[in-house]
């Protein structure tokens, strides 16, 4: 079965078993949602267990998760530094225009025939999603998930086409 990541579980949270998780989701919501099972993979990214999500909020950056079973600190500790992921059947279809991180991360950019680089990660800091690419040598491209910018993504080809608006590129 495969699985993809959706967070890292980087500290607890008080004493009631709750855990800090660093998310990588593009769906936090559905994806902590209480009731919603996920797979628990160790630091060596092995498969450890199931576990069902008991409740979730967000405090600051981060998503605050309690596991159904688990509600004391001495519970969950040693699941510090491991690995969330759901499912690839758990995963829903998506709309036109919409894609999974993994989907996305890994792709060549491209401004009409000049390839850029390749998303490395996503950014989420407020109203739209940031695709990072690194670039040979130069510094990584932050570009916003726009339409002026995102001009297309072709999953078929591992290519997205990108209009670069002046200002997003501070090296030229």
């Amino acid at each position: 079965m495969k699985y993809y990541n959706v967070g890292k579980i980087v500290n607890t949270q008080g004493l009631q078993g709750e855990m800090r998780v660093l998310s990588v989701s593009d769906f936090t919501d559905e994806r902590f949602q209480k009731g919603q099972q996920l797979a628990l993979f160790d630091a060596k990214d092995h498969y450890v267990m199931t576990v069902e999500i008991a409740s979730h909020r967000k405090h600051k950056n981060f998503d605050i998760v309690t596991f159904k079973d688990m509600y004391h600190i001495n519970a969950i500790e040693r699941y510090k530094g491991y690995t969330l992921k759901v499912a690839e059947e758990d995963l829903r279809a998506l709309d036109e225009g919409e894609y999974y991180y993994h989907d996305i991360i890994g792709l060549d950019v491209y401004e009409g025939e000049n390839l850029i680089g390749q998303v490395k990660e996503i950014l989420q800091p407020g109203a739209n999603d940031v695709w990072v690419v690194k670039r040979q040598g130069k510094k990584d491209l932050l570009l916003p998930y726009i339409p002026p910018v995102v001009l297309a993504v072709d999953l078929e080809h591992k290519r997205i086409q990108v209009e670069i608006m002046e200002g997003l590129d501070d090296e030229d």
